[in-house]
């Protein structure tokens, strides 16, 4: 049980952004698909209201639980969480114009797809340009919790 323990709290960042991330795709999933099939709106403009809703629930939650930002620039570090987003943003709209509308492929099963790819994307911006103590950054050192 102690190396279970010590495992976690050697992982427990990838741990939590897995969790929240995992979260987060939901409310993607869940709005696209909301937006595609129940509202008729069509395939760009609900991937995009998509990703706004999950961008807003992953900025809370990465902040609050899986970096623990205790930064006071807020207006900064959100600016850059949706700068990163709006990059990758662009990845799942573009992903989901060429699976869907171009090759005419399941539109959720591409969703799920292009969620992977955009979740790693993420976690990089996240942690190495977005939630990092400046401090820390000029010592070589990862921000502490």
């Amino acid at each position: 049980m102690k190396d279970l323990i010590k495992l976690y709290r050697k992982y427990r960042e990838v741990i939590s952004y897995l969790f929240w991330g995992a979260c987060s795709t939901v409310v993607n999933i869940a709005s696209y698909w909301v937006c595609f099939e129940i509202l008729n709106i069509p395939n760009v403009p609900s991937t995009i209201i998509s990703w706004g809703l999950s961008v807003a629930f992953a900025y809370v939650t990465n902040r609050i639980f899986v970096f623990e930002s205790k930064s006071r620039k807020i207006f900064l570090e959100a600016s850059k969480f949706v700068g990163a987003r709006v990059l990758t943003g662009f990845f799942d709209v573009g992903i989901m114009f060429f699976a869907v509308d171009v090759m005419g492929w399941l539109p959720v099963f591409w969703k799920i797809v292009s969620n992977i790819i955009v979740i790693i994307l993420n976690f990089v911006f996240s942690k190495w340009f977005i939630f990092v103590d400046p401090g820390a950054a000029k010592k070589g050192q990862k921000k502490t919790p």
